[in-house]
């Protein structure tokens, strides 16, 4: 099949890449020019495991290219797929220009039987607005619009598109139907469900599917705060829990609050959908509270420990939001960082693919190591804010050798009460004893 994908941003260039590796002719579009010449020279400009190998294989074969020309791109295909950026507003309200500009823009572009397809998180009811906005100046036989939303975890979003749990797809037309059938058949062969449904339920599934999701990291944060009031172990009880095959094992581990690019948006733009609808959704108002306060609990771990931080050389493990991506939007270690400064502290940081994109961000308000070890050297104490798999099993003797004090707090319950005890370490975790 011949697709667009109009944004090549994660969502985009990950849904391009994977519809190419199945044979398709796929056309991405971004108005970023020095972007589109990076990737046409191979320069894949996100870091996403397995995804680079696929790039590479698929520009060679010449199944996928980029370009700036949108009207070009679309006129070479069957399918458009708007991928493109729903940034909240103030209000915690999904930013529509960017979708909304395309579908204006496509009105002088299409010249035969197009189906335009939200792939972008858009709020209920967007796909309504695309088709107004199309109606507007073209005839309704030139095109239909559908809603297929995404649900690809970071760090594992090729395997979460080539090997889908579901596909969700929301339209009311058969020929959409039969061509998402068609487009969707290589990846659901083990009998994975292609999901029909509304326009609507569509676009709602995918906000109800992150903030359930947000909603069980903050309970077990919840847990995990109780826990250490009350001297048991979370890591015991999230087992406990997780054998439930009514309840599952999947995020219901307490850490430091939950970021990155779906989440915390998503959960914002629920709430504001419902605010405008005249409903108050009360528990997801306290997914957000909780996950607020839960960003500050390693910093007032250090301060229960030191009194004062001021003067103190803090290393820092991890700036990504989750392990297997550079992806620092919303990163529990972004505010984790502005904490530690206002209190005077000095941070060193290392993180095995965000330190770039941090550097960025802030520049030299805080240190860069080059791995892990050097990080540590002459610290007063480690924070490990990202559960990296590297950060897993170090050399223990080595870093108690180069801190000033064999202190580490653990925002992500990475290691073992005993091991730490017997090696010598103060080490403070979420919802289990200090040792």
């Amino acid at each position: 099949m011949n697709i667009a994908v109009v944004g090549t941003g994660y969502v985009g260039l990950v849904s391009g890449t994977c519809f190419a590796e199945t044979g398709n002719h796929v056309i991405c579009v971004d108005i970023d020019a020095d972007k589109v010449a990076k990737m046409k020279r191979g320069e894949i400009p996100i870091y996403e495991p397995g995804l680079e190998v696929l790039f590479e294989r698929n520009i060679e074969n010449e199944r996928i290219s980029f370009t700036t020309d949108l009207k070009s791109a679309v006129q070479a295909s069957e399918m458009v797929f708007l991928a493109l950026p729903t940034p909240p507003g103030e209000d915690g309200a999904a930013d529509l220009r960017y979708v909304l500009q395309v579908a204006q823009d496509l009105t002088e572009i299409i010249d035969k039987y197009t189906v335009v397809v939200n792939k972008s998180t858009v709020p209920v009811g967007t796909a309504q607005k695309v088709h107004d906005v199309l109606a507007a100046g073209l005839s309704t036989d030139l095109f239909d619009v559908a809603s297929n939303p995404e649900f690809l975890r970071e760090g594992v979003a090729v395997d979460d598109f080539m090997k889908p749990d579901r596909i969700v797809v929301g339209t009311s037309s058969e020929r959409v139907v039969e061509k998402m059938n068609r487009l969707y058949a290589p990846y659901v062969r083990q009998g994975n469900p292609v999901l029909f449904m509304d326009e609507r339920s569509a676009e709602m599934t995918k906000y109800a599917a992150n903030s359930y999701l947000a909603a069980r990291i903050s309970f077990m944060n919840e847990i995990a705060n109780l826990s250490e009031k009350l001297g048991a172990d979370v890591d015991k009880v999230r087992a406990g829990m997780g054998s439930d095959t009514r309840i599952g094992k999947r995020f219901l581990f307490p850490g430091v609050g939950f970021g990155g690019s779906c989440f915390p948006k998503d959960v914002n733009a629920l709430v504001m959908m419902a605010h405008q609808n005249d409903y108050d959704f009360k528990i997801l108002n306290s997914v957000l509270e909780v996950n607020a306060l839960q960003k500050r609990r390693l910093v007032q771990k250090m301060k229960d420990h030191f009194g004062a931080l001021s003067g103190k050389r803090i290393a820092l493990w991890g700036l990504a939001f989750k392990p297997n991506t550079d992806d620092i939007r919303e990163a529990p270690a972004l505010e984790i960082i502005d904490e530690l400064l206002d209190t005077g502290a000095r941070v060193v940081a290392y993180d095995p693919e965000a330190m770039d994109n941090v550097r960025e961000l802030i520049g030299d308000k805080i240190d860069y190591a080059d791995d892990v070890y050097s990080a540590v050297r002459d610290a007063d104490a480690l924070a490990i804010v990202t559960e990296w798999g590297s950060f897993r099993n170090p050399d223990f003797d080595k870093i108690k050798s180069q801190m000033k004090n064999p202190v580490i707090f653990d925002g992500r319950n990475l290691y073992d009460l005993d091991r730490m005890r017997d090696l010598g370490f103060s080490y403070m975790s979420i919802g289990r004893e200090d040792v």
